[in-house]
């Protein structure tokens, strides 16, 4: 057994705090990495506090992870010692159904194995993330990052990039499309930036004046403020693309209008509520709503050399391990921009 430092969470009240446990030996097809970075999701924060329910404790969060190959098992083909590497939401699946098959294990059949808070296939051993020092993962889940970008940029790419560049590509961003981001956060940052990057002309929409300046920096072409009623209604059928990053509850008609025809609606924000539709304004211009989960391993792979084409990475804070309870407190006020990443350095 390999012996491990982490934070984690002992019930859903109490802070995170050290522990230390141990990672399973090296399977044929394991790669052992030293955790260099590892980014804090909003998700993090819902599970650590069991705000979906079922969560188990102990729980090392944690599934945006960026490190060093230290070993790999014997039938590994993929990586070598001291390559650089990532480990994303999962680590694992059935393998088998045509979800799978296609290399899009996130909607596998019988459910993908999350990278902590769950169990693994053995339904025995409870998965652990990446708020720790090492972690082993079969290679087909683990992926390929280029040093020639920040590392500690890399690691939201693991889950905010993949999250906001598998429905872009779904829906066929192309140079010249009219592509809008609604919410301008840890999601809809990376959405904006991989827009720009696949040619789109995009714009910001958004319900604070405040954020235009950040939009602009980003690379955004257009600002508008999604409450000016006026400007909105100037907007209506003029856009290809519309992804929906927005948390908070809200009436999916207010972006629906934006679409022009056989425009797409992408949905990768979670409200609490179930939204409304209004029927009408779908079957205006043949217009869809289209949901979409993180993305598959070779798609997630395809992101990352597309980033590193590019010169993408995530707006990030840097922290310390000891700093995780503080950005949690943060993280729920807005208040960090994109994203926070711990510096694992902090934990030795």
């Amino acid at each position: 057994m390999i012996p491990v430092k982490a934070y984690a969470a002992q019930s859903a009240t109490s802070p995170l705090t050290p522990i230390d446990f141990e990672r399973r030996d090296l399977r044929e097809q394991d790669v052992l990495i030293e955790i260099l970075f590892s980014g804090v999701c909003h998700s993090d924060l819902h599970q650590a506090r069991n705000e979906w329910g079922g969560s188990m404790y102990p729980m090392v969060p944690g599934h945006e992870i960026v490190g060093k190959v230290i070993g790999v098992g014997s039938g590994v083909t993929k990586f070598t010692a001291g390559q650089t590497a990532g480990i994303g939401v999962m680590i694992d699946s059935c393998r088998e159904c045509k979800p799978c098959k296609k290399y899009m294990e996130q909607y596998c059949a019988e459910g993908m194995t999350g990278t902590y808070n769950g169990y693994e296939r053995d339904k025995k051993t409870i998965a652990q993330g990446g708020y720790s020092t090492q972690i082993v993962c079969d290679e087909r889940w683990v992926y390929h990052v280029s040093d020639s970008l920040d590392l500690a940029g890399v690691a939201p790419l693991l889950c905010a990039g993949i999250t906001t560049y598998s429905p872009l590509k779904y829906a066929h961003v192309q140079p010249g499309d009219k592509v809008a981001v609604a919410g301008l956060g840890g999601l809809g940052h990376m959405a904006v930036k991989f827009a720009v990057a696949m040619g789109a002309e995009v714009t910001m929409l958004s319900t604070s004046p405040s954020k235009e300046q950040d939009a602009r920096k980003l690379g955004a072409h257009h600002f508008v403020l999604s409450s000016d009623t006026e400007a909105m209604k100037k907007l209506e059928s003029h856009f290809d693309v519309v992804l929906d990053a927005v948390s908070g509850n809200h009436d999916y008609e207010i972006y629906l209008k934006l679409l022009d025809l056989n425009g797409k609606l992408l949905v990768v924000g979670l409200p609490s509520d179930q939204p409304k539709v209004n029927t009408f304004e779908l079957i205006k211009n043949r217009r869809c709503i289209i949901g979409s989960m993180i993305g598959g391993t070779d798609e997630t792979q395809e992101m990352l050399d597309f980033c590193a084409e590019k010169n993408i990475v995530a707006d990030v804070e840097v922290i310390p391990m000891q700093y995780i309870n503080e950005a949690y407190e943060r993280m729920l006020k807005n208040d960090v921009k994109y994203r926070f990443v711990i510096d694992m350095a902090s934990l030795k």
